[in-house]
């Protein structure tokens, strides 16, 4: 106890009546070291008096002999200073103002004098014996104010250099204290009181012990230019100024529209700025030329072509430092901010930008310097707006294998039925040069538009901002996901989407699709509304015009797309509810239908999986003829093994064939100087590319021919075109190989020259003359990717696989004949990918449901058990089942036999709408009713644990509700 009183007396802190001037003999006989005699006088004569911070007094006693006491730290002042009460005891607050840097004594007058946080400081500078100038300054610490112990740093530099002194910063109380010396290291002796300071500047510090001769391993320029950069007060104020715009009608307060519409406007349209028109006058040629371009264009980064370099300026500069660490500058178009890159990496800086979000634009000189100096001693070079780049847009090849799409969407209410709603859309796949047109009607739930966002499953959608719903926008969030990135939503306001007669007037002017295999119109013969598809085609066309995307307009194929049309009908909710496409984990595709069946060697062949699985047959033929193929594959393992030795070495025809399409009379991008050479040479990358890649296609089809049974299996697949003999495609396809070998050898690396851009354009118009049976040739060997994975599902998979037997639909039965009823026989089914962690499976399951040749069972399971008992994993298991029965693949079970179903309802999960007056029993109440309303005799209902908390009685009233409907086909889960 006594030892542990005389360690707290040891470092208790003295009181004010000891900080007399005996203390300072009494810090001396206890073994404190006192400044030197020079520095001593020196500080005598500043301060008038010496000081001290926590002394120690050495009357106090240390008894015990167990563990010394840590050494006491080096005092900087003599502990004779008194703190002056009024400025909330800080040791240096009353001398504060005569302690300056020399490079903020400009700023001195912009800074609060009140304050002990912002003082001004003043600068004072001594020579000792001529040698040296010692600076003494006061700036801000970095450290809490609760941080009140003294820690010194010290850093030396040689004398008689310019402003050569050695430095010394003291933190006390939240301020940092630089002081000069000329001798000796002053601070703390211990390591453990020692601040963590980083290892270049340890190596300062060990310099200045030894005098800093040849210890340091910089010189003391470089010394002085690192503790400058370490003021952070310097450092803010150069953001600031960085931070802060030139232009008036750019500062947040004054920015407007085109129409001069301020942001809170509901019509302001976020694309357009005002500019003051005497602004526009004032500035240079080069200036308006950007300026002029950027105002109808601020949603987009602009990058601006000078000379061999690409540039950004204000508020694209802002973006190009922060998502690319570019440094900004205050140079460039009109000495604005700026940041920019030389045209070698604008590729890279153009993708990464993309790849994050944003819209990319480029303004290329059309002319040399040469040529516009031609033209007069003060012309200015042409520049133009050649083309954007979007996330949704993009045909680079690093986008993946996923098709990535532009959705335009409108939507009006349907007079003549209460409550139901149309919508009419288009989207594009600009990579493959596609265009696809629809309608759907849809009700409240918004299931019907759900369906169609996951099956398209778009990069970005554009809507009229005053024609959607909040239903209709609140189902574009939901189910807008690809993974895990939200799509863009664009609205276009202020201008709505024209009538479709503006529409066909516009596409007859301006020539649209023209390159396609059919007449445009025709693709809206099987739409229903085919004024509400016009309508948001309109939206598109625009979209696709104003980002300088006429190529695609021109030479793209135009289609019409069903949602729901020919095929086994899931709506969004059940594609989430079964983990179709993302799981409900994080989003991704792991533990997925689409990612257990994806075994595609080529990115053609994935694309069109996902669209097999968005689209079940409802064909029992159909359904036959691919399982005959599967079926096949799987009993010939050396074709199975040929196929996927030759789909290895194919590129991405799909996108290929685009691109190539493309570029007919599109010579624009050619002209411009140090782009048209880069363009061309990727034209003939691109072609070259596409005539080897459809080589190996041929020859995996002739190799097939040669196989009578495959190859007749197939036919009933997927349309061939004509292969062999004299018209046949692989006589074609040798006289472009012959081309290609003769003009671009090296077509992957080729040195373009100024003869190649007439060669090539010739070679590609006589190319895309047959550009429908390249599709269709493109088309079959995805299928063969496609099926010949459904093989490789069934022979790799961990469980036993079936065929399954598809009956035909169920019909009612008439007077005249009796038919059977819908069936669903499972035997020992398990969920393919439900696996556990040391890959073990599932228990199997038994499905009986319908009418059967053993006799007649009825329609409704209702499976009870406890909790984490596996029956949401049985419910799940068998609508998984049915589809991939009906994509033609083998079932994860041992029997299966089962009729066409035209529908799967699911509902599951507790979800409310509380913010709208819907609890999550009126929820599940209002989704089971429109599956009700909707389903018919061959739907699959799946509902699990409906009317969850309620008492027995009403649960009792649901299910008796629910199972009046005897012709519906119910899997039911319900608690213990």
């Amino acid at each position: 106890m006594q030892r542990q009183r005389s360690i707290l007396s040891f470092l208790q802190k003295p009181s004010a009546a000891n900080q007399g001037s005996g203390a300072g003999e009494k810090i001396e006989r206890s073994g404190a070291i006192q400044f030197p005699e020079k520095l001593q006088n020196r500080n005598d004569a500043i301060l008038k008096r010496p000081v001290v911070h926590d002394v120690v007094h050495s009357s106090l006693e240390i008894k015990g002999t167990d563990t010394p006491p840590e050494k006491v730290p080096r005092q900087v002042f003599p502990a004779v200073f008194k703190a002056d009460k009024a400025t909330n005891g800080s040791l240096f607050s009353s001398i504060m103002h005569k302690f300056v840097k020399v490079e903020d004594r400009e700023n001195a007058s912009g800074r609060n004098h009140g304050s002990a946080a912002s003082s001004d400081v003043s600068s004072i500078s001594t020579d000792v014996k001529g040698r040296s100038k010692h600076e003494v300054s006061v700036q801000p610490c970095g450290r809490d104010n609760s941080f009140s112990s003294n820690v010194v740093e010290v850093a030396s530099r040689p004398s008689g250099q310019e402003n050569g002194f050695s430095s010394r910063r003291v933190l006390d109380g939240g301020r940092e204290l630089e002081i000069g010396c000329d001798d000796g290291v002053f601070g703390p002796k211990t390591p453990g009181m020692q601040r963590c300071v980083p290892r270049l500047k340890r190596i300062q510090d060990d310099g200045s012990k030894f005098g800093g001769k040849g210890h340091c391993l910089i010189d003391s320029s470089k010394r002085s230019r690192l503790l400058e950069d370490t003021v952070s007060g310097k450092k803010n104020h150069l953001e600031e100024a960085d931070s802060v715009s030139k232009f008036e009608w750019l500062e947040p307060g004054r920015v407007k529209d085109a129409s001069g519409r301020r942001p809170d406007d509901p019509l302001y349209d976020k694309r357009t700025l005002y500019i003051p028109p005497d602004a526009l006058k004032k500035m240079s040629a080069s200036q308006r030329q950007y300026w002029t371009v950027k105002c109808q264009y601020m949603d987009v980064v602009l990058f601006f072509k000078v000379g061999k370099f690409y540039e950004l300026y204000e508020l694209d500069a802002e973006i190009g430092h922060k998502e690319l660490d570019w440094k900004m500058t205050i140079s460039g178009v009109g000495k604005c901010r700026q940041v920019g890159i030389s045209e070698s990496g604008i590729d890279d800086a153009v993708q990464k930008l993309v790849a994050r979000g944003y819209k990319v634009g480029r303004m290329e000189q059309l002319e040399t310097s040469d040529q516009a100096k031609a033209r007069g001693a003060n012309s200015v070079i042409a520049r133009k707006l050649v083309h954007v780049v979007t996330p949704s847009t993009t045909t680079d090849s690093s986008i993946g294998p996923d098709a990535v799409h532009l959705l335009s969407i409108k939507e009006v209410k349907n007079e003549l039925d209460n409550g139901s709603v149309v919508y009419g859309f288009a989207f594009v796949d600009c990579a493959a040069l596609r265009i696809w047109v629809g309608s759907i009607e849809d009700d409240a739930s918004c299931a019907a538009l759900g369906a169609l966002l996951m099956q398209v499953s778009p990069k970005e959608v554009i809507y009229e901002g005053r024609g959607l719903s909040k239903e209709a926008q609140k189902a574009l969030k939901k189910y807008s996901l690809t993974g895990s990135t939200a799509a863009q939503l664009t609205s276009s306001l202020p201008v709505d989407f024209v009538d479709a007669s503006e529409v066909r007037n516009m596409i007859q002017m301006k020539g649209f699709f023209k390159g396609t295999s059919n007449l445009w119109h025709c693709a809206l013969n099987g739409v229903t509304h085919e004024d509400l598809a016009l309508c948001a085609l309109g939206g598109l066309v625009d979209h696709l015009s104003r980002l300088m995307l006429d190529d695609v307009l021109r030479n793209g194929d135009i289609l019409p797309y069903h949602v729901y049309t020919g095929c086994l009908r899931m709506d969004g909710q059940t594609m989430v509810n079964l983990e179709i496409f993302n799981n409900s984990a994080d989003g991704g595709p792991s533990g997925t239908l689409y990612k257990y069946l994806d075994n595609c060697l080529t990115t053609s062949g994935k694309r069109l999986l996902r669209s097999w699985i968005c689209h079940p047959l409802k064909n029992v033929d159909s359904i036959n003829s691919r399982l005959d193929v599967v079926e096949a594959l799987m009993a010939h393992s050396e074709i199975l093994q040929l196929v996927s030795q030759s789909l290895r070495k194919l590129p991405d025809l799909d996108r290929l064939l685009g691109r190539v399409k493309a570029s007919i009379q599109s010579s624009a991008t050619l002209l411009l100087p140090m782009v048209g050479k880069k363009v061309l040479k990727q034209r003939v990358k691109a072609f070259g590319s596409l005539i080897k890649g459809l080589r190996n296609g041929l020859d995996l089809l002739m190799l097939l021919q040669k196989q009578g049974h495959v190859i007749s299996l197939l036919h009933k697949v997927f349309r061939l075109p004509m292969l062999g003999g004299n018209d046949g495609l692989d006589k074609f396809l040798a006289q472009f190989e012959a081309a290609i070998d003769s003009d671009f050898p090296d077509y992957q690396n080729h040195a373009v020259t100024d003869k190649d851009a007439e060669i090539l354009s010739i070679l590609i118009e006589l190319f895309t003359e047959k550009a429908t049976q390249w599709s269709e040739v493109i088309h079959a060997i995805s299928c063969i990717d496609v099926l010949r994975s459904f093989a490789v599902t069934g022979i790799t998979s961990s469980g036993a696989m079936t065929r399954p037997v598809v009956l035909p639909e169920s019909k009612f039965s008439t007077l005249n004949q009796e038919t059977r009823g819908p069936v669903l026989r499972i035997g020992r089914l398990w969920h393919p990918f439900a696996l556990g962690e040391n890959g073990a499976l599932p228990v199997p399951n038994d499905i009986l449901l319908g009418e059967d040749s053993d006799g007649c069972h009825p329609c409704c399971l209702l499976l009870t058990g406890p909790n984490m008992g596996g029956k949401s994993t049985l419910l799940r298991a068998t609508c998984l089942a049915v589809i991939l029965a009906q994509l033609g693949c083998f079932v994860p079970c041992e029997m299966c036999i089962l009729s066409l179903v035209d529908i799967i309802f699911t509902r599951l999960g507790a979800t409310d709408r509380i913010m709208t007056g819907e609890s999550t029993f009126m929820v599940e109440c209002t989704e089971t009713a429109s599956v009700l309303q909707n389903a018919t005799r061959n739907s699959l209902v799946l509902l699990d644990e409906l009317g969850r908390g309620t008492s027995t009685f009403d649960g009792y009233a649901i299910a008796f509700a629910e199972f009046i409907p005897k012709e519906i086909t119910y899997l039911t889960c319900a608690t213990s």
